[in-house]
């Protein structure tokens, strides 16, 4: 163990020191935050500029009228001027944003047009095409000269805000944890590419390094006073470690901004929204036992996957003498990783699919999948059973890549094949 935590060290400390990961280190954590906050700073603060627009009402309805401005548009009505003509007059140089056209016979296709001289927003059309359904949807109720036609349709609007809840057992609201499938659905996607940014980044790392002291001989005078496995583990180890490293200081400013930055911003805001899955994703940010816990489930699952995909990385760089050659392993390794990505998209339908279960169990996708199935809050065993597999399986697939690893790193020269593989793997 000796000379394996040598290596591990040797390993660990040659990366940390590194300008590049002092910087991805302090700015990952800006960057997360800022996935953290951006989403409720725009819901809170986002306004648009004031855009005026011109209303050509040929429809007969007095629609144009009746289009209530919001903070984002203006409405100036112009009865008498001509399409044509307005797009002479309302141009880019006149400041006026654009032309709302509405023909004589609004429902038929094509009838109602917004001609901008800059780009549009979605809410600015979608807010035009709903007051507009909403001016006509009346028109056509008032024809059926029901009495008090606006008062009922007032009592009878109903708008219902779904709070969701999980059973505890006990039946009591206070003590049951509330849920969003779309916070789940934010958490789980973040940490699921997380989890497929460190495998991919730290696993090739591992392969470039093996390759870069092959072809430099360095290798050779280490097997002088260690043994293949020894140094396979001790590179394996040593990468991981930093990788880990990494994680920690990523998740102890994660959850110090939960605890203090997230709350003394945005609470008062908030609240104030009456908005329920701002609350809910506010709540759940600001639970910092809750984001603990997803940083320690997270970093088991990151250790479990790249060990297992380290170890194969390791038996393919110990097999060629250059990165470009490589690529031929690199490219079979990579397509269980791509698999958990197109995976990780069922459990956002459904976290308890049979594929997003049975692709959360096999060691080859479990990290990714499964990482992206634990917000959903699914239950504990599973998650047991998942590490176990995985690290069982890390522990097969090391034994594996160290048979490969002992031969493949004095073989220089030649391409190897799959069978060649395979040989050295059967060989005593």
């Amino acid at each position: 163990m000796k000379n394996t935590w040598l290596i591990i060290m040797r390993e660990w400390g040659e990366r940390v020191r590194k300008k590049s990961f002092i910087i991805t280190t302090l700015l990952m954590p800006l960057f997360m935050i800022g996935m953290m906050v951006a989403p409720t700073l725009m819901m809170l603060y986002s306004k648009g500029e004031e855009k005026q627009i011109v209303v050509l009402d040929r429809s007969g309805q007095n629609i144009a009228e009746r289009l209530m401005p919001t903070a984002e548009a203006q409405f100036v009505l112009d009865e008498q001027m001509s399409k044509t003509e307005a797009c002479r007059i309302y141009n880019e140089e006149s400041g006026i944003f654009g032309i709302l056209y509405i023909g004589s016979d609004v429902e038929q296709r094509d009838s109602v047009q917004l001609i901008t001289n800059s780009s549009s927003s979605m809410m600015l059309e979608e807010n035009i095409a709903s007051q507009i359904s909403a001016i006509i949807e009346h028109d056509k109720l008032a024809s059926y000269n029901i009495e008090n036609i606006e008062a009922i349709l007032a009592e009878v609007k109903t708008n219902i805000e779904l709070s969701t809840f999980l059973n505890d057992g006990t039946g009591v609201e206070e003590s049951m944890e509330v849920t969003s499938s779309s916070i789940n659905y934010i958490l789980g996607l973040v940490l699921g590419m997380i989890l497929y940014m460190v495998i991919i980044l730290y696993g090739q790392m591992v392969l470039t390094s093996v390759v870069e002291e092959k072809a430099s001989r360095v290798v050779d005078v280490l097997v002088t006073s260690c043994t293949p496995l020894q140094i396979m583990m001790g590179k394996i180890l040593g990468i991981a470690l930093v990788a880990m490293t990494q994680i920690a200081i990523w998740a102890l400013l994660v959850i110090a901004a939960s605890k203090f930055l997230l709350p003394s911003l945005f609470s008062a805001e908030v609240v104030a929204t009456n908005d329920i899955m701002l609350q809910s994703l506010m709540g759940t940010l600001g639970n910092t036992g809750y984001v603990a816990t997803l940083f320690l489930y997270l970093l088991l699952f990151i250790i479990g996957g790249f060990l297992l995909y380290a170890s194969l990385y390791a038996a393919a760089g110990s097999a060629v003498d250059s990165v470009m050659d490589g690529q031929q392993f690199n490219s079979v390794i990579m397509m269980p990783i791509i698999l958990s990505i197109i995976a990780m998209m069922s459990v956002f339908n459904d976290p308890n699919s049979p594929l997003a279960f049975w692709t959360s169990m096999i060691p080859l996708t479990s990290p990714i999948v499964m990482i992206a199935r634990i917000p959903c809050g699914i239950a504990l065993w599973e998650i047991i059973v998942s590490l176990v597999l995985l690290y069982a399986t890390f522990i097969f697939t090391t034994w594996a890549a160290a048979k490969i690893y002992r031969v493949g790193i004095f073989m220089h020269g030649k391409r190897p094949s799959w069978r060649d593989l395979w040989v050295w793997f059967r060989m005593k």
